[in-house]
């Protein structure tokens, strides 16, 4: 049994606002432990119940937060940006049996701690054949395509909410509960661990491979804060504004409309100024 664990920051142990999760912070430095014992703990659950193999992909902002020499020693990691699937990399290859969305948030436009989609403003919400997306249900498509159950998700309590549309057998661990965008009722770490590790342990039994899920075609509509990143946005082939902030694109598979947003998101991060936006 091979897990992979997509880690995200923005929903880690204790993580309440922007500073916690900034690279060169100074929180930032101190929250990258807490979401590093966020992960052991998912980590050693699921060895617990069974694995034979685990892989970390590292998901948030740079894609190197987690702290290397405190991971568990018997987990593998990968770290780095530049990856054909970005936060669900390692999904594609056919020897991952369950994936873990541990350390995940609300989407852009809700109700949720450091709630987002990709960008951490310029984006105010994402529709995938309109339903509103948040990056567990953007991957959540993406694992399905490969067969690839989602069997546990931790982040704050909304989180766990919204997972229950996308991965409704899954195991969830709300590690803290939303009081506002940047404020949360949070448990300590050593009650975070305990109940992450319970919970993995318990998802192992979920972890099988199934037949490919292909949903397509999924029509991706994303509307953004300012007018000019919609039109920066069409700079993507097959990215159509369609209204004053939103553009629209279709493609046949989730693998093709991931990489689509992904390009939205990278054009439209160069077409922001600062202050302005």
């Amino acid at each position: 049994m091979k897990i992979l664990i997509s880690a995200d920051m923005e929903g880690a142990t204790g993580v309440t606002w922007p500073g916690d999760v900034l690279p060169g912070a100074a929180q930032w430095e101190r929250c990258r432990h807490l979401f590093t014992s966020d992960v052991n703990a998912a980590i050693a659950g699921f060895f617990d119940g069974g694995a034979d193999a685990v892989l970390v992909n590292e998901a948030h902002w740079s894609m190197r937060n987690l702290l290397l020499e405190q991971l568990d020693e018997r987990a593998e990691m990968l770290t780095g940006k530049h990856k054909t699937l970005s936060m669900v990399e390692g999904v594609q290859h056919g020897d991952v049996d369950g994936i873990a969305f541990v350390g995940y948030h609300a989407a852009a436009g809700a109700e949720g701690v450091l709630a987002h989609t990709y960008l951490a403003n310029s984006i105010t919400g994402v529709r995938v054949n309109g339903r509103r997306a948040s990056e567990g249900l953007l991957n959540s498509l993406v694992a399905a395509e490969y067969g690839v159950p989602v069997v546990l998700v931790t982040g704050d309590d909304r989180t766990c909410e919204d997972a229950k549309g996308y991965a409704p057998e899954a195991r969830s661990v709300a590690v803290k509960d939303y009081v506002s965008r940047y404020a949360a009722v949070c448990r300590p770490p050593a009650r975070t661990a305990a109940d992450i590790r319970s919970a993995a342990e318990a998802a192992a039994v979920l972890a099988a491979r199934h037949e490919p899920v292909h949903g397509g075609p999924f029509t991706v509509e994303v509307e953004f804060d300012a007018e000019h990143l919609a039109g920066a946005a069409t700079a993507v082939p097959g990215v159509a504004q369609t209204g004053e902030r939103l553009v629209a694109y279709t493609l046949p598979t989730m693998y093709e409309a991931i990489r689509c947003f992904k390009a939205v998101t990278t054009v439209v991060s160069a077409a922001v100024e600062e202050q302005y936006g």
